[in-house]
């Protein structure tokens, strides 16, 4: 393997200027026993008001479902994290002494080491000089990427639908994202090709897509797609930022027949790792891919716990922003995951990224059941999703009877009174258009949607957030709301 390419000619100004700060330069010597350290403002220890944290999870391999309680002494481990090394039961566990104190920007090593560790045996990225750095979750990790690379002014490619706050991080700092057309299985790579080539004046440094479980469409890309958009990453020259907090939440092809399921669940660590769709990161000859990746779906959103994967040279300047900014992710959160996981280990890591596979699956299942027995079919189009939380379902908005007479051809009027219908019904999903990228370029680029695509609303639904019996209540209602509003 060779290392990566130097694409610090894509940063941006503010990135370019920002130098080591000083004081974090003197942390190294903290821990040095040689050395009296009277340089930084950090309190003792002694005065951290807390001497233990004690959690119990579920053991692996979690024979019982990953949501089981666990009922006798093998099914759970308890993690007992003291201040000191000497008081914990793990000689990975990461000290509250240490962890609750300032420093470790880049993320305590004992968790950065298992992170890494699962990196390499995930994606096995093919070239030497990459590095993973701690965030405090995918949402930061884009609003530091965003000062990385762009300067007020600057466009980017997005998405033609993508999640609403990623935008408007982007908006709030003055950056213009045009929108690369995108069909039930995401970026079309015939289209951004047609893009870039028509492209006048500066060509965007950053491509940010969803590509697993994309939101809010559901859809995911597959590694042909992947392959071709990342040669036009080679060849136009810029950076493509792979957010992936639903990578992990890949499930089985949906069928109709639900006696057919069973047979289809992965069970063993093979299956799962040869299962997993390819990533961009694992494509990465260049280094010009950055990996936004967390904890939030696959232990919980309020950890706030995320990682960075990209090469060094890059990972440097986010380190240096992130010195003045979020200085470290929260010392709780790292004692407590790490402590799992290293109790947990890679393979028990793996058995309950498995388990919530299949629980996923079993959620999509349900949720898509109940959209092809309560959805009219007549106005009604979707694709179940492989991966994610999310679900669409499109409709012809032409088909509407007052499309004409009361709405003047205005689609998003019907996603309006369909979205009304719904909430007198008793059901909420989300109108489309509230995640459509919205950005031009001046002069503006000619029309490249999809033909046909102009009268096409949708609206996305999630079988995460409620219990199986409310969601298909949920989508009963809805789909009668369908049925009413089209008169069917």
């Amino acid at each position: 393997m060779t290392g990566p390419k130097d694409l610090t000619h894509l940063l941006s100004e503010e990135s370019k200027s920002r130098q080591p700060s000083a004081l974090k330069t003197a942390f190294k010597y903290f821990a040095d026993p040689n050395i009296v350290f009277l340089g930084g403002g950090l309190p003792l220890s002694d005065y951290f008001p807390w001497n233990k944290i004690t959690a119990e999870s579920p053991a692996a391999p979690f024979r019982n479902g990953i949501g089981a309680v666990p009922q006798s002494a093998d099914e759970k481990v308890v993690i007992e994290l003291g201040k000191h090394s000497s008081e914990n039961g793990h000689h990975e566990d990461i000290p509250l002494s240490r962890s609750l104190q300032y420093g470790y920007t880049e993320g305590q090593p004992e968790l950065i080491n298992f992170i890494k560790e699962h990196t390499k045996l995930v994606h096995k990225i093919p070239y030497d000089g990459w590095d993973i750095i701690a965030t405090i979750g995918n949402t930061q990790s884009w609003d530091a990427t965003l000062r990385t690379f762009c300067t007020r002014g600057d466009v980017i490619l997005v998405e033609d639908y993508s999640f609403s706050s990623a935008l408007e991080t982007a908006n709030a700092q003055g950056v213009i994202q045009f929108p690369v057309p995108v069909d039930d299985f995401g970026i079309i790579p015939e289209k951004l090709e047609s893009i870039l080539n028509d492209w006048v004046g500066p060509k965007p440094k950053l491509l940010y897509t969803i590509p697993t479980g994309q939101n809010p469409t559901g859809s995911s890309l597959s590694p042909e797609r992947r392959k071709a958009i990342y040669k036009l990453a080679q060849d136009h020259d810029f950076i493509i930022i792979e957010d992936e907090p639903y990578y992990y939440l890949q499930m089985d092809t949906y069928t109709e027949d639900a006696s057919s399921r069973a047979g289809k669940a992965v069970h063993s660590h093979k299956e799962f790792l040869e299962a997993l769709v390819t990533s961009f990161i694992s494509l990465d000859v260049d280094g010009r891919v950055i990996r936004l990746d967390s904890f939030s779906k696959v232990i919980a959103p309020g950890s706030r716990m995320g990682w960075i994967v990209a090469q060094k040279p890059l990972l440097e300047r986010f380190v240096r922003i992130h010195e003045v900014t979020i200085q470290t992710a929260s010392g709780f959160t790292q004692s407590l995951i790490n402590g799992t996981l290293v109790r947990w280990g890679q393979e028990g890591y793996l058995d309950w990224l498995i388990g919530l596979r299949q629980e996923y699956t079993h959620k999509r299942d349900v949720a898509i059941d109940a959209v092809n027995k309560y959805f009219p079919k007549q106005v009604s189009q979707f694709t179940p999703p492989v991966a994610g939380m999310f679900f669409t379902v499109k409709f012809d908005a032409s088909k509407h009877p007052k499309f004409e007479s009361e709405f003047g051809k205005d689609p998003l009027k019907v996603e309006n009174a369909l979205y009304e219908q719904g909430l007198e019904n008793g059901a909420l999903l989300i109108p489309g258009s509230w995640f459509k990228a919205k950005g031009q370029t001046n002069p503006p680029q000619k029309d490249h949607r999809v033909p046909g695509s102009e009268n096409i609303i949708f609206f996305r639904g999630t079988y995460a957030a409620v219990p199986l019996d409310k969601l298909v209540i949920g989508l009963e209602r809805f789909g009668q709301a369908v049925t009413q509003q089209f008169g069917l």
